[in-house]
């Protein structure tokens, strides 16, 4: 597998500023303007990439009402699997018109395709999808993976729920068709999850046990967990986002308003730039106080010939003297001249 994936004109891997997705998921709330004003708001909060799903009720489950199909806790408790994402999917005639608006906008286009008719319908040339994503959920359907890795794209791979071996069927499954392109994600599938459950250094166990870039599908709320993913090596970060959760909607409550997730990328920018890169001395920003630090200087006036002693130099600020590491060295030693107090200590000085 590869250590870097390129998407567009983008490097997705380690020492890469993290490719950030903007999810709109079921938030355009059944309305096309509002899901090309979603793709707006996105570029202009920092997304690098506007990202929907693929499917029909028909094609991720069937309309069935016994208890099997029914939701019994959490953010959907009570609802019907085909009722849910009746109202959750975007149709799939807006989806060309999507794609040709991000592409307008300056933003990449992905898709989470959930069965082959909707890969097919994704590499159709209206769309012409340049890389996939594989949600949490999928990840266990192995002929879904094998179907999409054949189209010789990347593939963005979600692992909440899995088990390694889990993972590791899946990473199998792409690589034996021949496609090296793959980014994992460590998510947690709780909608909100818990910060205190998302184990975020599995990321770096992620990158280290696959050798593929990681990064995170993060549902929980606010953007610390996002931030900390880049200190450990996330480099994908991917975060619902809608234009505001009052916007009811079967995503809405655990999705970023646009001034959330401009707050969250530049947060990460930050991070990113804080992190930097293996350095030793001073830096530019330091400069004006390197002259600070200690050094030796004549403490008492001292005349030709005088020896030098604890009595008449000292270490101290500032740093125009010689180093502390030479104090003893100097001791005992004669003065060459007179030295009047307050005179940085050079070695012309000493005899």
């Amino acid at each position: 597998m590869k250590q870097q994936i390129q998407i567009g004109n983008r490097i997705i891997g380690p020492g890469q500023p993290a490719y950030i997705i903007a999810e709109m998921s079921a938030n355009h709330a059944g309305s096309i303007d509002r899901a090309i004003e979603i793709i707006h708001a996105a570029k202009r909060a920092g997304a690098d990439c506007l990202k929907i799903q693929t499917y029909t009720p028909d094609t991720i489950t069937m309309d069935c009402d016994n208890e099997y199909f029914h939701i019994s806790d959490g953010t959907w408790k009570g609802e019907n699997l085909y009722s849910l994402y009746g109202k959750a999917y975007t149709p799939w005639e807006w989806q060309p018109i999507l794609a040709k608006e991000a592409k307008k906008v300056g933003i990449d286009f992905l898709s989470t395709p959930f069965d082959t008719t909707a890969v097919d319908f994704l590499e159709s040339p209206e769309i012409d999808m340049q890389f996939y994503k594989i949600a949490s959920f999928e990840l266990v359907d192995i002929p879904l993976i094998k179907y999409v890795a054949r189209t010789g794209k990347p593939i963005i791979m979600s692992t909440g729920m899995a088990t390694k071996e889990e993972i590791q069927e899946a990473v199998d499954a792409v690589s034996q068709t021949g496609n090296e392109q793959l980014i994992l994600l460590k998510c947690s599938s709780a909608y909100p999850a818990n910060p205190a459950q998302m184990n975020l250094s599995t990321i770096p166990d992620l990158a280290k046990e696959f050798g593929v870039p990681v990064g995170l599908s993060d549902h929980s709320m606010g953007h610390l967990s996002a931030v900390m993913s880049v200190t450990l090596g996330g480099c994908v970060i991917e975060k619902h986002f809608c234009l505001g959760r009052d916007i009811e909607n079967p995503d809405a409550s655990f999705s970023m308003t646009p001034e959330e997730f401009s707050e969250m990328v530049r947060n990460v920018r930050d991070a990113e730039a804080a992190i930097g890169k293996p350095f030793y001395g001073p830096m530019e920003m330091e400069m004006s106080n390197y002259r600070f630090r200690r050094s030796i200087f004549v403490s008492e006036d001292i005349k030709a010939g005088d020896v030098i002693s604890e009595a008449n130099i000292r270490i101290i600020r500032p740093s125009e003297g010689l180093k502390p590491k030479y104090y003893e060295e100097v001791l005992g030693k004669r003065a060459k001249t007179d030295i009047s107090r307050g005179t940085p200590l050079s070695f012309d000085l000493v005899d």
